[in-house]
């Protein structure tokens, strides 16, 4: 398919992450761009601030007469969407194109240089490093991540159209659409069990991702993956490796060692040693792509992270208020290494909103481990998101599991008084539902607590 060809493009679902990056590469491409999605959010009013027109019901009347011509339109849309909904129901009913957004993804990208970031984590915040970093070296790329980047308020980053960075999408298989020239694969950890039989078939399903790579191209790997490629770590016998590291300030200030030499005293504001991994990691794609390393070194230290990974809200001498996207017991591990290494003598009391009823399932005793390291642990309901509810299944169930000194399972409108009633000087945010729409909230009510 001939995106040139294109003139409009409608995405169902156009408020998630991937989608609306997309959305707004074809609005810099000149194309008609309009859409639909169930609620308004800050990413749908970015959108609408670039001109694009999106509906908030499924009303076919509603659907600007420009998108109706299937000769001239192609459809986009979010596998999160169901079957049963009406627009999609129709646009697939009558003769239009209609892709995933993977599809396209594939599509945008098979004419540049790819970089892709796989792995059950860590691909959003490695992606990032590394869109920014190419960015930083006045390369010609366009980056889609799938968070908001602090340094550039968006999820895209664009100085044209030669190179793409992508998150390779392991959900519904998706990351089999794409043809990279470099991709890296951060983690392998069991996830989305819904969607596949085993971890195994998880890791089989990587293993025929590193395939789609293209025969001159190259594949980085955390050390210890079973995978063969370019390895890369903390601390470890690696081909990119993170040496002498020490914590200053809440920063990790460190020697990169590369399979030609070191770069001395490099400085890298995220806290976490996952977080250095992926900066490690982006570093080797970046050096093996043929950025400089004197931009590289500067272009480092001025990453501020993605909008809900390990963000401070609140940090005062008091309190600090921390929020992060974390959803997966391992995920949760990186957050209390995260903040042990910055705050080892602090209590930490978290708000865990479960995130789908299958993986709480799959991975209940796990998350009752993670979630024990903490003083104190407030659950959330189950955020379902696209799924129904599984019998037995529930955050009380979780919280039976938990051994942290305090727990207990609140509404969100409990969160505020909760927290300031056990006076811990830490408090984390976590998961990957809607608490995040109550970040901002939750900052300005504690702010005037503290």
């Amino acid at each position: 398919m001939n995106l040139k060809s294109v003139h409009n493009v409608y995405f169902i679902g156009i408020g998630g992450v991937g989608m609306s990056a997309l959305a707004k590469y074809c609005v810099a491409a000149g194309k008609n761009v309009g859409g639909y999605d169930r609620v308004s959010t800050t990413i749908t009013a970015s959108l609408e601030d670039l001109g694009v027109e999106i509906q908030f019901e499924t009303l076919l009347d509603q659907i600007d007469e420009s998108f109706m011509n299937p000769t001239a339109t192609l459809i986009v849309f979010t596998p999160a969407i169901p079957e049963s909904n009406a627009i999609f129901r129709y646009f697939k009913t009558n003769d239009f194109k209609v892709l995933k957004r993977s599809e396209l993804l594939g599509l945008v990208t098979e004419q540049t240089q790819c970089l892709a970031v796989a792995g059950t984590h860590g691909k959003t915040t490695t992606s990032s490093i590394l869109g920014h970093l190419i960015y930083e070296c006045n390369e010609k790329v366009t980056a889609f991540i799938g968070g908001i980047t602090e340094n550039y308020h968006s999820n895209l980053i664009q100085n044209g159209t030669e190179i793409s960075v992508v998150e390779a999408d392991e959900f519904d298989r998706s990351f089999l659409t794409l043809r990279p020239d470099f991709a890296c694969i951060t983690s392998m950890d069991a996830d989305h069990l819904d969607v596949y039989s085993s971890e195994e078939d998880l890791v089989e399903t990587f293993r025929a991702f590193t395939k789609k790579i293209k025969p001159s191209g190259k594949l980085f790997v955390r050390k210890g993956l079973p995978l063969e490629g370019i390895t890369y770590g903390v601390n470890e016998n690696a081909d990119y490796a993170a040496l002498h590291i020490q914590v200053e300030n809440g920063a990790y200030r460190f020697d990169l060692q590369t399979p030609t030499g070191r770069i001395e005293n490099l400085l890298f504001h995220l806290p976490g040693t996952h977080n250095l991994s992926n900066a490690v990691a982006a570093m080797a794609m970046a050096l093996e792509f043929g950025c400089a390393a004197v931009d590289l070194r500067n272009a480092l230290k001025t990453y501020k992270g993605v909008k809900r990974r390990f963000t401070y809200q609140i940090k005062t001498d008091d309190f600090v208020f921390i929020d992060d996207y974390a959803h997966h017991p391992t995920e949760l591990n990186a957050v209390y290494q995260a903040v042990k290494e910055m705050y080892p003598t602090e209590k930490v009391s978290v708000v865990f909103q479960p995130h789908l009823f299958s993986r709480t399932k799959d991975f209940v005793d796990d998350f009752a481990a993670s979630l024990s390291q903490f003083d104190a642990v407030f659950l959330l309901e189950i955020y379902p998101a696209r799924e129904l509810p599984i019998s037995g299944v529930t955050s009380r169930w979780l919280l039976e599991k938990i051994k942290s000194p305090v727990k207990k399972l609140i509404s969100k409108s409990q969160i505020v008084s909760e927290i300031k009633n056990i006076g811990h000087p830490i408090f984390i945010t976590l998961g990957a539902g809607d608490i995040g729409v109550e970040v901002s909230k939750l900052k300005e009510k504690l702010s005037y607590a503290y």
